[in-house]
């Protein structure tokens, strides 16, 4: 009996049902140590590739990237301000993975809409608006920054 059964109060207590389901496919050994870490990395190099083939919205925040990147590296007068910059970029394109991540799953049930994949992709679209919000606002403070600094001395 496997110690995540499903509970049962057939019998006026929870007690652990027995493993009644199907087995799966048979999984692969679990990987290890570097070997997992070589094909995580592929997965991840996957999810990369499928965004920038599938979301258009990821290509714009790339570019975005390739634009504000170099430009926080001159502006930057550390590396603490640097990383002000660039950061919430990266938190930005995550945002974005997991909200293509978010309207893939809700799309694989099917084109009609339902109230619950309608709120999931609302919910992962806000995400991404949260996190462009806060690349605004730490650009703004940076930017806010120097200026102050010429205008004073």
């Amino acid at each position: 009996m496997s110690c995540l059964a499903p509970l049962s109060l057939a019998s006026g207590y929870l007690s652990p049902e027995p493993d009644t389901a199907t087995p799966g496919p048979v999984m692969a050994s679990k990987r290890t140590g570097w070997d997992r870490l070589w094909h995580a990395t592929g997965y991840s190099l996957a999810g990369l590739r499928a965004c920038w083939q599938h979301e258009a919205a990821f290509r714009q925040e790339c570019a975005l990237a390739a634009v504000l990147v170099p430009l926080a590296g001159w502006l930057g007068r550390s590396m603490l301000e640097y990383l002000v910059l660039i950061g919430p970029l990266f938190f930005v394109l995550s945002m974005e993975l997991l909200n293509s991540a978010i309207e893939a799953l809700a799309d694989r049930f099917g084109p009609e809409h339902h109230v619950l994949s309608g709120r999931a992709k609302d919910l992962g679209s806000a995400a991404v608006l949260v996190a462009l919000g806060l690349l605004g606002m730490c650009w703004t403070a940076v930017l806010w920054e120097h200026a102050r600094d010429r205008l004073l001395g």
